[in-house]
């Protein structure tokens, strides 16, 4: 047997707590047929010394909106302006930029991406300045939270969405002022009523989104992610989403290992004989969650319950706080739909196999999730992919045991703490700041806790969300909820490895360095359970499968025709192969 690759001379960080150490992984079809003495006397075609380089499985991010993220990085980024005025005059130059590049042409809608009142004194733009900015050319500017939207006057005519009397969705505002004139803020559900005369995408422009956004992964380390997602509502971007990505795996243009969650919305009901009592609704020749390989799978069924913090509009059991810190405000958020009407449509999917993924961030969405995914459970059994609760956000204290006896996997994402802790802080209030993004009193309590961004609606480096979890820090340098939520490096690595392929179903073939799993893997300039800072660790390279999706100049293994290489350099140049 000769190995495909070799790696030596490494702080191999294994994740497996029978052998939590090693310098030396050898690599074969794809596989990791062992470490250190394992390897004695196994020849291999490429041998890379890594010369004290640190070795961690492959990062995780359990949670993560793929297309929309890779989108964004061709539509107008607006997250750098701080002040209004700064936001106009992006807009302006990115109308003016595209009206350049396209003159002669018929102007399209204007996209722009990374939006957050948190970062203009919590105001929102002017719908007036927008017209006078955009004219006739509709406009949508996503919020980072993904559960508002900002449009122009131009947007909602075409929606037809503009008169005082047109309705609202259920499960969603379009927000007016006193006079019933739009504001042009648009929440939750009603941003489809804009997003409908935009989609769908095209399946190239899928395609070109994903080797974008997983070229960028790969650069930080990720070797697998969970689109949190797909096929429908507000969060997907065409009905052959998982098409799109077929054809980018395919074509080589998908850089890490995806599992896909379609949206309920998408699911309808199916023909053929089920068992008395049941109204079993999915995709066609009943396919469900697992289905799939290694490299491109689905996930749970993706279903939304309440709406974010950042907005207000998650369902909480107690007002949100007022400016003056008391909760009297009366807003305790909202569902997306019915509760009733969402029990009906979460067991139909249960019933044909799905597992659930239910985003519930207010602790009152956290409790109606606990009740449906155990009654799911009691009366049709447990699933091989586990049910999770997506941010599960605001949690009291006994929620914890009963998500644990459960089996019920969460994805809080630590992300959030430097940009939006200082407002859900304000929002929430001091007396249940505790119940907030919990991390370590999950891990006390045996809940899986999965590593996870969010991405695009927050910052995704897996380095820099693991520095999070250990220090909780805000923008203005605050420890965000309950001190006591702080991790160890440890266990912070671990969420985004172990940890997060526990809550995807695939422990038994990645998470951990061991024998027989996956060949996917990152390596770090230092190692993050003893750096000063983890944030402040270089990912020297990424490999999946074995292969590398990501490399410095200093990361090149010697062939038998080729010397040895040189130490790796501590460079972020991108070098694929």
């Amino acid at each position: 047997m000769k190995l495909d690759l070799l790696l030596r001379n490494a702080d191999i960080i294994t994740m497996d707590e029978r052998r939590p150490h090693a310098t030396s992984l050898g690599v074969w079809q794809g596989r990791i047929v062992g470490l250190d003495d394992d390897l004695d006397g196994l020849e291999a075609a490429g041998v890379l010394d890594l010369a004290g380089a640190t070795v961690t499985p492959g990062f995780i991010d359990a949670h993560c909106h793929t297309t929309w993220f890779g989108l964004g990085l061709g539509e107008l980024d607006v997250s750098a302006a701080r002040g209004l005025n700064q936001l106009y005059a992006l807009l302006e130059a990115g109308m003016a930029a595209e009206h350049a590049a396209g003159a002669g042409t018929a102007p399209g809608w204007l996209l722009a991406t990374g939006f957050s009142q948190q970062q203009h004194g919590g105001e929102f733009p002017d719908i007036a300045v927008l017209d006078r900015i955009t004219g006739n050319r509709p406009l949508f500017m996503r919020h980072n939270s993904g559960h508002m939207a900002v449009v122009n006057t131009a947007a909602l005519r075409l929606a037809g969405a503009e008169p005082a009397s047109f309705p609202d969705p259920d499960g969603g505002v379009i927000v007016r002022d006193a006079g019933g004139r739009p504001t042009g803020l648009v929440q939750e559900t009603a941003q489809q009523l804009i997003q409908q005369l935009i989609l769908p995408y095209s399946s190239e422009a899928i395609e070109e989104a994903l080797d974008r956004a997983t070229s960028y992964y790969a650069a930080e380390g990720i070797t697998s992610f969970t689109e949190a997602g797909i096929g429908g509502g507000w969060i997907g971007h065409s009905p052959v989403e998982l098409a799109a990505y077929q054809r980018a795996a395919s074509a080589g243009r998908l850089h890490a290992r995806a599992q896909l969650m379609p949206v309920l919305d998408v699911l309808h009901p199916l023909g053929g004989v089920h068992p008395p009592g049941t109204t079993p609704a999915g995709l066609d020749l009943g396919i469900a969650s697992g289905f799939g390989d290694e490299f491109l799978s689905l996930g749970p069924a993706k279903v939304f319950l309440d709406g974010s913090l950042l907005g207000e509009t998650a369902a909480v059991s107690r007002d949100y706080c007022s400016h003056g810190g008391t909760d009297n405000t009366g807003n305790t958020g909202y569902f997306q739909a019915e509760p009733d009407a969402l029990r009906v449509n979460i067991e139909a999917a249960y019933a044909a196999g799905w597992s659930i993924a239910a985003h519930a961030i207010g602790d009152r969405a956290v409790d109606l999730a606990i009740e449906i995914i155990t009654g799911c459970a009691a009366k049709y059994g447990p699933r091989a992919v586990p049910n999770r609760i997506e941010h599960a956000s605001m949690t009291r204290p006994e929620q914890l045991s009963r998500l644990a006896a459960a089996r019920i996997a969460v994805t809080p994402q630590a992300s959030f703490f430097s940009a939006g802790g200082d407002g859900m802080t304000a929002s929430l209030g001091p007396e249940r700041l505790g119940w907030a993004y919990r991390a370590a009193s999950f891990l006390a309590a045996g809940v899986t806790l999965a590593g996870s961004s969010d991405r695009p609606v927050a910052d995704g480096n897996v380095l820099r969300g693991m520095q999070a979890f250990v220090d909780r820090r805000t923008a203005s340098g605050a420890v965000f909820g309950n001190p006591d939520e702080r991790l160890s490096p440890l266990q912070a690595l671990a969420a985004y490895t172990t940890g997060a392929a526990a809550a995807t179903g695939t422990s038994g073939i990645k998470g951990s360095l061991t024998a027989g799993k996956l060949a996917d893997f990152t390596v770090l300039s230092g190692s993050p359970l003893t750096a000063g800072s983890i944030a402040g660790l270089k990912v020297l390279a990424t490999a999946v499968g074995g292969n590398f999706t990501f490399r410095t100049p200093g990361i090149t293994p010697r062939t038998a025709d080729r010397p040895a290489a040189t130490a790796p350099s501590f460079s972020t140049a991108t070098n694929r192969s």
